[in-house]
């Protein structure tokens, strides 16, 4: 219904923004990470999810569309509600999450309040499945497309990266052409994934 919403912020609280826009105070629940970076009386720009639940109308918004897209993957997967989401969006990024998922890292998702192990497993196999689905649907569409040749361990980063990239909900061919042109040598697999999303944003 609401793609964005534009205006000047009116109120930021830690996971609860209010944009003025165009006379009308829209609250949007949203991560402390986004939270965070609106500053009253600045222009800001929120990327929205309106949760219908029950009558119940929710509009939930961030500031960058890769953390909405994670938001949106999460609360995708069973047992995860949009609080659940927003808690662990709160401890960590969404480049960190993809490469939680597939580092088996646990941890990285038990630091969010109220999520429990058996909970922080199913985000990771789901979100895993969905990796795995990703990369076979475009292992025939690539024709071939590689990454340059920048050494073995910036090949083994760039590789981890486009997974992760993937996980996102990325197709292999997306992430692998936000890489082209990309200096990797001397790059984590963190910095690759960041250079890429501002790319493909």
């Amino acid at each position: 219904m609401f793609y964005f919403i534009r205006g000047k912020v009116a109120v930021s609280e830690p996971g609860l923004v209010v944009i003025d826009a165009g006379g009308v105070g829209y609250g949007i629940q949203t991560s402390l990470t986004s939270s965070g970076q609106a500053r009253v009386g600045e222009t800001a720009t929120f990327y929205t999810y309106l949760h219908v639940r029950d009558a119940i109308f929710d509009l939930y918004g961030f500031i960058s569309r890769e953390e909405l897209e994670c938001f949106r993957l999460l609360i995708g997967i069973s047992g995860v509600g949009p609080k659940a989401a927003l808690s662990i969006l709160g401890v960590t990024t969404p480049a960190k999450l993809a490469l939680a998922v597939l580092t088996d890292d646990q941890k990285a998702i038990l630091a969010a309040p109220g999520v429990g192990k058996k909970l922080a497993q199913r985000i990771i196999l789901e979100l895993k499945d969905r990796m795995s689905k990703g990369q076979l649907e475009q292992a025939g569409a690539d024709g071939g497309l590689d990454l340059p040749a920048q050494g073995a361990e910036a090949g083994t980063a760039a590789d981890d990266a486009v997974a992760a990239l993937v996980a996102l909900g990325y197709s292999r061919a997306e992430a692998l052409g936000a890489l082209r042109g990309v200096d990797l040598a001397g790059m984590t697999v963190d910095e690759i994934i960041r250079a890429a999303l501002k790319k493909l944003f």
